[in-house]
C-alpha cells in the first residue's frame, strides 16, 4: 500500500474509534447489545419534544418592581429632607407610581424644589395639587416605568436561567414568550416531576432584612391590627411568618410580624451564600455575606438597634427574627428547620440573584414519554428509510463506486451523532430533520464528484487521472454550497428559538462532517481501490 494512503487510512480509523467511544463509551467485558444500547441512549441527550419534560409559562409581576422603586424613593427622600432640615408634615406613597409630600414649610419650598429638580427630575415629574391631598405630588415618568419593566424582565430572565442551569438540567429553554412583555417560557427536557425546579424558580430569593417594630409576633393578622387600634404605624407593614417556639404559640405555628417597610439590606446586596450544618443535629442553615456597600449600611444599623429584633424576610415571609446582640458588618445567618436539600436550594436561589418581582404560573404542561417515544420512532424511521433508499439508488446508478458513497454517508452520520454526544448538544425533532437534510447534502456532494469523474473518463482520461480531476473540480463547488448553508444555519442559531437552534446545530455539524467524508474519506477509498486495480481495468462508476 502507498505509505500516504496508509497514514490516511490510520487517521480515518482513529476518527472512527473516537466516534464510537463518544457514542457508547469504553466497552466492558463481558458486554451485551442491551448494555451498548443503554450507553448510546445515555450519551445522546434528547430535547423536550423527544424525551418529554415540563413546559412552563411564567408571568413576572413587574408592578411589584415599580412599587418597590416608589418605596425606596420615599425612604431616600425622607432621609434627605431630614438631613437638609426641610420641614414637612407627611411623605407617603399614594399608589405604585405616585408620592405625596404634604405641607412643606414655605421657607423651605425653594430648597425642596431644587433638590427634586437636581436629584429626581430624570425619573419623577413634580406638580402641586390642592384639595384633600394638598401638597407636592411626584409621579413616576412613563419612560422610567418602561425602563423598570424592561430591567425587571431582563434580570428575571437571567436569574431564572442561572437557577435552572445550577440544577444541572439538560439544555433547558428559557426565553421571553408571547406578545406580552412580562411572560417567560421555560422548557425542562427530561424533567417529568418538575416540583423541585418549580420551587427553585418560584423562590423569589428576595432576601430583605427589616427591623421588627413590635417585640413579639402576633398569632393572627386581626390581633396585630387590634394592638394598634386598626392602623399600623407609619412606615410599617404586616408580614406573615413562622413561630420559633416563643411563649404563647406552638412551634411551627403561623405568626404575624409588624416590620419596618423599608429594608436595610436586600438580595441585591448579597455577595455569597452557602449552606452549613446548624446547631441542632440534622438541621441546616444558610450563611451569607454582604457587599462592601451593604456592609457600610448594615454595620451602623445593627449598632444602633442592639437588643432589638431583625426579621429575615424571604419572598414576603419571615423565616426568622433573631435578636441583634452586637454590631454586624458583612455576614449573617438564615436559620430555620431546613433539610440539607432545602438549605442547598435556598443558598442556590440567593447566589443566583434576587428576582426583582415575584412570578405567577400561567401555564404548565408535562410532555409524556409516550409522545417522545413516538416522535423518536417516526424520526428514526424517516432517517433510516431515506438512508436505505439513497443507498440503493447509489449502488444501482454508480455500481461498485456507489458503495464508496454509502460508506461515506454512514461515517457522516456516525461523526454527526458522536459530535452531538461530545458537545452535549441536544437532539430535537427539528434536529432529526437536520440529520435527514445532511444525508441529502452528502448525496449531493457524492453525485457532484462522481459525475465529474464520469465526465473525465468520457474525455479519455485514465481512472487515476479522472478521479484526481473529478475531486479537484468538484471541491470548490462543494465548498461553496456547504459554506453558504453553514452561514444560514449560523443565523438560524443566533436568532432562532430552541427547536430552530437544534436544527441549525445538527445541520452545521453534519455539513462539516460531510466535507471530511465526501472529500477526504471518499478519495482515500478510491485511492485504495485504484492501487488494487489492474492498469487496463475500467473504474466501476
Amino acid at each position: 500500500m502507498n505509505p500516504n494512503l496508509k497514514w490516511k487510512a490510520l487517521f480515518i480509523a482513529g476518527v472512527i474509534l473516537v466516534c464510537i467511544y463518544g457514542l457508547v463509551g469504553m466497552p466492558s467485558f463481558p458486554t451485551s447489545w442491551t448494555k451498548v444500547q443503554d450507553n448510546f441512549a445515555h450519551q445522546i441527550k434528547l430535547g423536550l419534544d423527544l424525551q418529554g419534560g415540563t413546559h412552563l409559562i411564567l408571568q413576572v409581576q413587574v408592578q411589584e418592581a415599580i412599587s418597590q422603586e416608589t418605596d425606596q424613593t420615599v425612604d431616600r427622600l425622607t432621609a434627605q429632607l431630614r438631613s437638609k432640615n426641610i420641614r414637612y408634615d407627611e411623605i407617603r406613597r399614594v399608589d405604585d407610581t405616585h408620592i405625596l409630600v404634604r405641607n412643606v414649610a414655605s421657607d423651605n419650598t425653594k430648597e425642596f424644589r431644587d433638590y427634586v429638580s437636581e436629584q429626581l427630575a430624570s425619573v419623577w415629574d413634580m406638580s402641586y395639587a390642592a384639595g384633600e391631598n394638598a401638597g407636592f405630588q411626584l409621579a413616576l415618568r412613563p419612560s422610567a416605568i418602561a425602563a423598570i419593566q424592561q430591567r425587571t424582565m431582563e434580570q428575571s430572565l437571567e436569574t431564572i436561567e442561572r437557577r435552572i442551569n445550577a440544577l444541572g438540567l439538560t439544555e433547558p429553554t428559557i426565553q421571553l414568550h408571547g406578545r406580552n412583555d412580562n411572560e417567560i417560557l421555560v422548557q425542562l427536557p427530561g424533567e417529568g416531576d418538575p416540583s423541585r425546579a418549580k420551587s427553585v424558580i418560584q423562590a423569589g430569593g428576595q432576601l430583605e432584612l427589616k427591623l421588627v417594630e413590635d417585640s413579639t409576633p402576633y398569632p393572627s393578622e386581626i390581633a396585630a391590627l387590634s394592638a394598634h387600634n386598626g392602623v399600623l404605624p407609619a412606615g410599617s407593614e404586616l408580614v406573615r411568618g413562622r413561630s420559633e417556639g416563643r411563649a404563647g404559640s406552638a412551634a411551627g405555628a403561623e405568626n404575624w410580624y409588624v416590620l419596618a417597610r423599608a429594608p436595610v439590606v436586600t438580595g441585591r446586596d448579597l455577595r455569597s451564600a452557602q449552606e452549613n450544618r446548624g446547631q441542632v443535629p440534622g438541621q441546616y442553615q444558610v450563611n451569607f455575606s454582604l457587599s462592601t456597600e451593604a456592609a457600610r449600611r448594615f454595620g451602623p444599623f445593627t449598632e444602633q438597634n442592639v437588643g432589638r429584633q431583625m426579621a429575615i424576610v424571604l419572598e414576603h415571609k419571615v423565616y426568622s427574627a433573631p435578636r441583634i446582640n452586637s454590631r454586624i458588618d458583612d455576614a449573617g445567618v438564615i436559620e430555620g428547620t431546613f433539610t440539607q436539600e432545602e438549605a442547598h436550594d435556598l443558598a442556590l436561589v440567593l447566589r443566583a440573584g434576587a428576582l426583582p418581582a415575584s412570578i405567577k404560573y400561567l401555564e404548565e404542561r408535562t410532555v409524556g414519554p409516550s409522545l417522545g417515544a413516538d416522535s423518536i420512532r417516526h424520526g428514526l424511521q424517516a432517517s433510516v428509510l431515506s438512508l436505505i433508499v439513497v443507498m440503493i439508488f447509489m449502488l444501482i446508478y454508480y455500481r461498485l463506486s456507489g458503495a464508496n458513497a454509502v460508506i461515506a454517508l454512514i461515517l457522516n452520520l456516525v461523526i454527526l451523532l458522536a459530535a452531538l454526544a461530545y458537545f452535549g448538544a441536544v437532539l430535537t425533532l427539528p434536529g432529526i430533520a437536520g440529520v435527514i437534510l445532511t444525508i441529502g447534502m452528502g448525496v449531493d456532494s457524492n453525485v457532484l464528484v462522481f459525475e465529474r469523474i464520469r465526465e473525465e473518463l468520457r474525455n479519455g482520461k485514465s481512472p487515476v487521472a479522472a478521479v484526481d480531476a473529478g475531486f479537484g473540480k468538484a471541491f470548490l463547488t462543494i465548498i461553496d454550497t456547504h459554506v453558504t448553508t453553514v452561514v444560514s444555519a449560523v443565523f438560524l442559531f443566533l436568532f432562532g428559538t430552541g427547536p430552530i437552534k437544534g436544527f441549525a446545530i445538527s445541520l452545521t455539524i453534519g455539513l462539516l462532517a460531510n466535507l471530511f467524508t465526501a472529500i477526504y474519506v471518499s478519495k482515500t477509498i478510491f485511492g485504495y481501490h485504484l492501487t488494487r486495480m489492474e492498469r487496463q481495468a475500467e473504474l466501476s462508476i
